[in-house]
Order: C-alpha cells, then sequence, then structure tokens
C-alpha cells in the first residue's frame, strides 16, 4: 500500500521566512513517514517547500500513484503553529487535487484542529487530533483491510458520520521517544536546504528534536500536539543520531527545535558526555526558560557539548504582564540567566510579545529599558497570538476582529481590540528592532567592530527615526518610549 506524505509549509508563500533563508526539513513528517515505512507501507515524500504552487502535488500524486495521501506539518516547526492562512489555503488546493483523484485524505496540523469544519469541507476524510504516528499508523492498516466501520475504534481522530463531525477519545501521547524509528531523512532532498543556508549563511543548519511537549502553563500558548506531558529520547540516541547524520549531510549547527530543552534532571550532563565521547563538534541554538538557566553547572555543560544560543521567552520587561501571562518567571530570573549565559560565552536572544491584553506604555517602556539593560545578542518580536483552546483565547473572546489568522509570519496584525490600535504594535515592532539593532552598531563602532551589522547602524537609526513620528501619529503617549 503506497502512502505519500506532504506538509502545508510553503516558502514561498511567506515572504519574511523567504528572504532569512534558514529553511529546516518537516521533521515530524519525517518521524511519521519512518514509522508506517518500519510496519510495511510504501512510502514517498512530497516536500514542496520550495515550490511555488500547491498544484505541484498533482506531479507528484501522478507519479507515485498513492493510495492514501496525508498532509503531515511539521509540529516541532514554530511557523505551522501559526496556522497561517496562505499555508491553510495551499492544504485546501492539495486537498482538492487528491480529491480529484478520490485518494482518502488525512490531515493531521494544529491548524487543522483548529478548524476541523473548514478542513472537511475541503475535502479532507480524517483529520488526527494530538500525537499522530500511532494513530496514523492504525487509521491507514484499517483502510488497506477496507474495514472503515472500524475507524471509531482508533483513539485520536475526527471524521465525517452522516456529515456530523465525530471525534474519538484522546490518544496517550508516546512515553519512550527511543522507541521510534529514526525520522526516515533519506526522503528529503537535502541539497535545496544545503545551498540555501550556505548561501545567505555561510553554514549549513539543520534541525532536531529531542523532547515533546511542556509542561509549563503560559496561558497563551497551544499545544494542540503533544499537549503538556513532557518525554524524552535519551541523550545517548541523540548524540548518536547527530554523528549519523552529520556525516551523512555535513552540517556545522543545529537548531533543537524542542520547546524546552534539557529539562530531565542530569540530561545536560549525560547529553554533554555522549557529544564529548563520540567526539561529536558541532554548534547549536536551543529554546529555554529562565528559570532552567540558573545552574552553574548546566550552563557548563550546555557549553562544552557547543550550544552557542540560548533563546528565552523573556516576553515582557514587566513583571505585572508575565504574571497575566501564568508566565511563572521573574525580572531577576531573566536578568540571572542573561548574566549566567554570558559568563560562559553563549549567546543570550529573548522572545518579546507586546499587545498582551493590560498592557500599557508604561509596560511597554520596561521591556524596552530590560533589552537596553541586558543587552541580549539577538530579539525576536510578535503580538499577542490568541489561539483556540487557550485561556488567552477565552479571555479576549468576547474582543475578536473578524480577521482570525495572520495571511503570513509577517503580517503582525494584532487580531483583538487591546489597549492600542493593530497598527501602532506592528510599527513598534519595527521600531524596538531598529532601536536594538541601531544600539548594536553603536557598540560595535566602539570597539572597532566591522561587520554588516556596525555598517548598517547610519540605516537603522533613520529607520528608527520615521517609526518615532508614526508611533506618535497613532499614540501620542508613545514619546515616553523615546
Amino acid at each position: 500500500m503506497k502512502v505519500l506524505f506532504t506538509h502545508s509549509y510553503f516558502l514561498n508563500f511567506d515572504p519574511k521566512q523567504l528572504k532569512t533563508k534558514t529553511p529546516f526539513p518537516p521533521l515530524a513528517t519525517l518521524y511519521a513517514a519512518a514509522l508506517l515505512r518500519e510496519n510495511g507501507f510504501d512510502v514517498k515524500l512530497a516536500d514542496l517547500q520550495f515550490s511555488s504552487s500547491a498544484e505541484e502535488i498533482r506531479e507528484h500524486i501522478n507519479d507515485f500513484k498513492p493510495d492514501v495521501f496525508v498532509i503531515y506539518d511539521d509540529s516541532f516547526n514554530y511557523l505551522t503553529k501559526m496556522c497561517l492562512t496562505n499555508m491553510r489555503e495551499a492544504a485546501f488546493d492539495m486537498q482538492k487535487v487528491a480529491k480529484e483523484y478520490n485518494i482518502p485524505v488525512i490531515v493531521s496540523s494544529s491548524d487543522a484542529t483548529d478548524h476541523l469544519e473548514k478542513y472537511f469541507s475541503h475535502g479532507a476524510d480524517y483529520i488526527i487530533i494530538g500525537e499522530a504516528e500511532q494513530t496514523l499508523l492504525e487509521l491507514v492498516n484499517v483502510i488497506k483491510k477496507g474495514n472503515l466501520s472500524n475507524v471509531s475504534l482508533i483513539n485520536g481522530l475526527v471524521f465525517l458520520s452522516e456529515n456530523t463531525i465525530t471525534k474519538t477519545p484522546p490518544r496517550m501521547v508516546i512515553k519512550d521517544l527511543d522507541e521510534l524509528p529514526l525520522p526516515a531523512w533519506d526522503l528529503v532532498d537535502i541539497v535545496p536546504y544545503k545551498k540555501t543556508w550556505l548561501n545567505g549563511h555561510g553554514y549549513f543548519s539543520i534541525n532536531f528534536v529531542t523532547t515533546r511537549g511542556c509542561p509549563y502553563k503560559c496561558n497563551w500558548c497551544a499545544k494542540p500536539i503533544y499537549g503538556n506531558r513532557y518525554n524524552s529520547h535519551s541523550p545517548q540516541s541523540i548524540a548518536k543520531q547527530i554523528k549519523e547524520l552529520q556525516t551523512k549531510f555535513g552540517f556545522t549547527h543545529i537548531w533543537f527545535a524542542d520547546d524546552i530543552f534539557g529539562l530531565k534532571p542530569n540530561w545536560l550532563k549525560e547529553f554533554n558526555t555522549a557529544i564529548q565521547a563520540l567526539n561529536v563538534k558541532v554548534k547549536y541554538k536551543i529554546q529555554s526558560r529562565a528559570d532552567l538557566l540558573l545552574e552553574d553547572e548546566n550552563i557548563k555543560y550546555l557549553a562544552q557539548s557547543g550550544c552557542e544560543e540560548v533563546w528565552m521567552g523573556a516576553e515582557s520587561g514587566s513583571q505585572k504582564v508575565l504574571n497575566a501571562m501564568d508566565k511563572g518567571t521573574t525580572l531577576e530570573q531573566i536578568k540571572e540567566a542573561t548574566q549566567l549565559l554570558k559568563k560562559h560565552a553563549i549567546k543570550p536572544c529573548f522572545f518579546l510579545q507586546f499587545g498582551y491584553t493590560g498592557e500599557l506604555m508604561e509596560d511597554i517602556k520596561k521591556t524596552l529599558q530590560l533589552v537596553s539593560e541586558l543587552k541580549p545578542h539577538d530579539i525576536g518580536i510578535s503580538v499577542s497570538y490568541p489561539l483556540p483552546g487557550t485561556k488567552f483565547y477565552e479571555t479576549v473572546k468576547k474582543d475578536l476582529i473578524e480577521k482570525q489568522n495572520w495571511k503570513d509570519s509577517d503580517d503582525l496584525h494584532l487580531m483583538f481590540n487591546s489597549s492600542y490600535k493593530a497598527d501602532f504594535y506592528r510599527y513598534l515592532q519595527r521600531f524596538v528592532h531598529y532601536k536594538f539593532r541601531t544600539t548594536q552598531a553603536q557598540e560595535l563602532l566602539k570597539n572597532k567592530q566591522v561587520n554588516k551589522r556596525m555598517l548598517l547602524g547610519s540605516y537603522y537609526y533613520f529607520k528608527q527615526l520615521n517609526l518615532k513620528k508614526k508611533l506618535q501619529a497613532i499614540e501620542p503617549d508613545a514619546s515616553s518610549l523615546f
């Protein structure tokens, strides 16, 4: 039985990410394809990330002639969690093509979980809820045997029954991730990924995951796939995978896409030991929380094993806002973690979020002051995004506007009525970036370090001045930020 896999992330439909030139293969899709292949199915991946049209799926269908078509989005990549309308429409277009060939369509994605009716109305036959590998395996076995009445016995599934959406009980997540086969990397044409990275950055980075899930309860964070459970691969298995794949692909950098890296006791120590034992030389970046970065010994293990960047969810310089988010971290922890990372020559980077309900100009000012004081290596800025299923969504539900999803990752439209107008937050995001880059350029100039950021200092400065005027035109009180 032939199963054709694809995903709905198209780089060409996201101008910001196309310009950034940091593409990663659909890792979750490769895990699912590997499991089906291990169980005797003939699988192919139609990786359309570099394609210009969803219509290109037709060529893969004609060539492979699959019995089942699976749109399986990479749940480890934050870009797919945004539920971008450009990607949703691409998924609908691919579903439509598959239905022309009378091929059953199975979908696993955050967006499908949040918008069941829309996906069913555009041709989906089955939507998988939660961790999907085992559910998918059971479903394709039922389809293979022709016992479609048995789909109701499969946990973690949604389907139409007499035009009514029917959900089966949720599926328990996999506890021992080492039981899964290794991702089917051989299904990926790695050449365009490597070429894009080398041309854009001079090195090649690839994505790994060591864990699934996050046990923390930030009330704006949706977890439709892995939930609040936290399970991990063994550090020894990850080190072995890195060694083998580095020999095959020649990457020198890794993005660990875990929500939280190295949370389990002694995991970082054992990972460092395993990396050293295999003589693996690789740089990597991770995501973590300030309150998990306060042990000097753990930061030492990160540094020794190759960690060069840590992205922490600082979110805000206002403790009031952090508390409202149920973030569970303090400003003092952010400061202490930043200092400790710098001590071990690891670059601290901040995720920041503006527009959270109740945030006022004085809170925004505190965030700018935090960045100015701590001088992170880099920042990533977003505006609060209400995702269905979160406490935050329920809080702002009455204030939602008609626009419910971003078109692409640079849309940044505030989708609920908050303290200030949507354009204010869009300009604020850009202003803070340019202010940050201007300050960095000034520091580089002071230290006589000539690089691209230093040379762009004047450009950043004048962009910042223009945005100041726009911010003040919308909100006169914004002058307090300057």
